[in-house]
């Protein structure tokens, strides 16, 4: 994971530079982005009990985007909207896997209540997007 403070966002390739979210020929994607809340990100990390300053950064969730004071939609179907024109339905919820446990012990166990994991999409429009960009629900 190489954290950018911005990034190009399509629906051919879901985020630039992320061999995850390309389309293939004739698919509907639902796994082309992945997003958590900073919040429920922190809340993980207070449930483990971490010895100070050993916190893991977002990042190391394997999520692509990152949001801060906004909760984000638990349930498909929804739109989120990033900057002026980026729009990313959601799909489903994104599971945390075993390789969280080899992170760190009891993280994904700590990332499974309440979508703490973050959500799946797929992008709906194209657009640039940069760390303090807008982001808000559309529906």
């Amino acid at each position: 994971m190489e954290p950018l403070l911005s990034v190009a966002v399509t629906r051919a390739a879901g985020i630039q530079g992320d061999s995850r979210g390309v389309v293939s020929r004739g698919k509907i994607p639902r796994r082309q982005v992945a997003l958590i809340e900073a919040e429920s990100w922190q809340e993980a990390m207070d449930e483990l009990r971490l010895f100070e300053g050993m916190a893991l950064p977002w990042f190391a969730r394997r999520a692509n985007l990152c949001v801060q004071g906004l909760r984000l939609p638990r349930e498909p179907g929804r739109v989120i909207a990033i900057g002026r024109s980026c729009r990313i339905e959601t799909t489903m919820e994104c599971d945390p896997c075993r390789r969280m446990d080899e992170l760190a012990p009891g993280l994904m166990a700590a990332l499974t209540p309440d979508w703490r994991g973050g959500v799946l999409g797929r992008v709906l429009d194209d657009g640039p997007i940069s760390v303090g960009g807008e982001v808000r629900i559309e529906r």
